[in-house]
């Protein structure tokens, strides 16, 4: 009885932000931004304010239903739009171009992530799912769409975009859900990321022919597909030959790295235009050109607070273009239709291929359960689709409630996916399907270190220089290097740590999406041995709480300048502080007793030899 009266307070005390939130979308509404004439439309700052406002809102409101965000901003665009809420916004094209920048930087976001050497190691289970999930699924949408009544022909290319359409899936929603699960390094989640990334290489080529979709001459169509080489040609000789130059001159300055990042995104979006190609089309290339460069995650980490501002306009100017149902409630039906297909597909291409390659039926069905929904880029594509003709706004109307729908159904198929998947077991053994057991341990060569440093500065490299002092005296001849890794952005000393067997991973460990990107929730130990006075836009107690997180497992070890800050650090769960001063303090000491007890010449000549002994990085 307590905790429910504890709740509904906590709800009235929610609901407080949200009336002031309306009031000041009403100011706006009222033309309080609009220049000159009161009576005129709505100024483009007038409809940006709303629009981030109405997102707000109801971002709130899905945070606290736990619901995605996109079905938030989404619904954001319905309710102030013109076509089915109050009106707010009479114009949706004010905010389109602003939300098209969105657009472009999502899809170079989604080309940064597709790392080609990857690809190049990728299992049989993998290649032949990744390869074959969106054929099928493409063949079974055209006849199962075309047997409820869509057509084909004649400028008319709604059944091709449905199928298209409920054959990728969210990558969005799949990771945030999978990650809250801690599934993300499991067989199942790997394989379920790694066909996410054959879905984005499907979506591409999808782009590259939509352009000349009006026309499908197969000349047109092979021009189309030989502008796109020249451009990804051009693409690449500039990456491997300007490029690492380039981001190298400016790599310990992460802000520069991510205004050039954005500089080559548009430079390509130009060539792109100038090729007669798609800016989207361009942004992809971009993103892929330099995704297997080492700086691509930090990037990653600090577009994607841009990318987050003008995506979700596109987002809420996507909602703006939804119709009203009640106009035509066959829609409602097409969309639960569609859902059920796109449920019903996934299973249909995904489990058997799997399950033929002895992953297992857990493994099998649990990747199939965990695509099941429509993707955030299917809303590109319909969108881009509505804007060239090809098809009419109640095929966009289908495609954004199938998201809906499917966003919410998968949100708790993978929150419940293993007693889903006990049950599709019993079900698929009556039809003769043997469970063969597939070793989620062995399926993937993961390359798990057991200490990761974060940030490499004096001490670490001192520390490495130990490291290799303790290989040269162990007889086990075990390597400690081995199992290290080192995260920082100074170019300069990554290829040495290499040259000593070391994994060195580009990033800037103040950001989070670094710690999650790099694959540390694997180290059994992780040090910070740079202070506060050192570290850029973080400190060591921030660092601590981000560990946590990441992997909750690890023993941390972190520094710190003051016994205060020291003892503050262990009772936020430190298992042990450097206090630099302190041992700085203690060494001082010995040398003093030293002093006292040898003669001074002879404490030189060993200081000397050490010293000179001693070949680290940072010298």
């Amino acid at each position: 009885m307590k905790s429910v009266f504890k709740n509904k307070i906590e709800i009235k005390r929610k609901s407080l932000v949200i009336f002031p939130v309306l009031f000041f979308m009403l100011i706006f509404n009222s033309g309080l931004f609009a220049s000159g004439d009161q009576t005129s439309q709505e100024t483009l700052l007038s409809s940006i304010g709303i629009a981030i406002l109405a997102a707000s809102v109801m971002a709130f409101i899905a945070h606290f239903l736990k619901q995605p965000l996109l079905l938030a901003y989404l619904t954001a665009g319905i309710i102030i739009g013109p076509k089915i809420g109050f009106g707010f916004i009479k114009n949706e094209h004010d905010i389109e171009i602003i939300s098209h920048i969105g657009l472009v930087l999502l899809l170079f976001m989604i080309g940064l992530e597709i790392d080609i050497k990857k690809l190049k190691e990728v299992g049989r289970s993998l290649f032949f799912a990744g390869t074959f999930q969106f054929i099928i699924c493409v063949t079974l949408g055209l006849g199962f769409f075309a047997l409820i009544g869509f057509t084909m022909g004649r400028g008319n290319y709604d059944l091709l975009y449905l199928a298209v359409c409920c054959s990728l899936s969210s990558t969005a929603i799949v990771v945030k859900l999978l990650y809250s699960k801690l599934e993300l390094d499991t067989l199942a989640g790997r394989l379920t990321l790694g066909i996410l990334v054959f879905q984005d290489i499907w979506a591409i080529i999808a782009l590259s022919i939509q352009a000349n979709l009006a026309s499908p001459d197969i000349l047109l169509i092979l021009m189309s597909f030989i502008k796109g080489a020249l451009v990804v040609l051009i693409s690449l000789l500039l990456s491997k030959y300007v490029l690492p130059r380039l981001f190298r001159s400016v790599a310990k300055t992460p802000e520069i790295v991510l205004i050039t990042s954005l500089g080559w995104c548009f430079l390509i979006c130009g060539l792109a235009g100038v090729f007669g190609l798609s800016l989207e089309m361009g942004a992809l290339i971009a993103g892929v050109a330099i995704s297997t460069f080492p700086y691509n995650h930090d990037v990653i980490a600090k577009v994607i607070y841009i990318r987050d501002f003008f995506i979700t306009l596109f987002f809420v100017a996507l909602g703006m273009q939804i119709t009203n149902p009640a106009a035509d409630p066959g829609i409602l039906i097409y969309s639960a239709a569609a859902s059920v297909f796109l449920i019903a597909s996934r299973f249909l291409s995904i489990f058997p291929i799997l399950h033929a390659l002895k992953n297992g039926n857990r493994v099998s069905l649990l990747t199939s359960v965990n695509l099941s929904q429509i993707s955030e880029f299917s809303l590109v594509i319909a969108a881009l689709g509505l804007a060239a003709g090809h098809i009419t706004n109640s095929i966009l109307t289908i495609v954004i409630f199938t998201f809906v729908i499917t966003s919410v159904t998968s949100t708790y198929m993978i929150k419940y996916s293993d007693p889903i998947q006990r049950s599709l077991s019993r079900i698929v053994r009556k039809f003769g399907f043997r469970d063969v057991g597939g070793d989620e341990s062995q399926a993937f060569d993961s390359g798990k270190k057991d200490i990761a440093i974060l940030g490499f500065f004096t001490t670490a490299s001192s520390l490495i220089n130990e490291m290799e002092s303790y290989d040269n005296s162990n007889e086990e001849g075990v390597s400690i290097l081995e199992k290290v890794m080192v995260i920082d952005f100074n170019p300069e000393v990554h290829k040495k740590l290499s040259d000593k067997g070391i994994k060195a991973y580009y990033g800037d460990i103040s950001h989070i999406d670094t710690l999650l990107n790099s694959g540390i929730e694997h180290a059994k130990i992780i040090i910070s041995t740079i202070p506060d006075s050192i570290l850029v836009n973080t400190d060591n107690l921030r660092l601590l709480n981000n560990i946590k997180k990441v992997a909750p497992e690890a023993k941390i070890i972190v520094t710190a300048e003051s016994p205060n800050l020291a003892v503050e650090l262990y009772d936020n769960g430190a298992h042990h502080v450097l206090l630099p001063r302190v041992l700085t303090a203690e060494n001082l000491m010995d040398v003093l007793k030293t002093f006292l007890n040898r003669d001074a010449e002879d404490v030189l000549k060993d200081e000397l030899l050490m010293l000179k002994g001693r070949n680290e990085i940072l010298q």
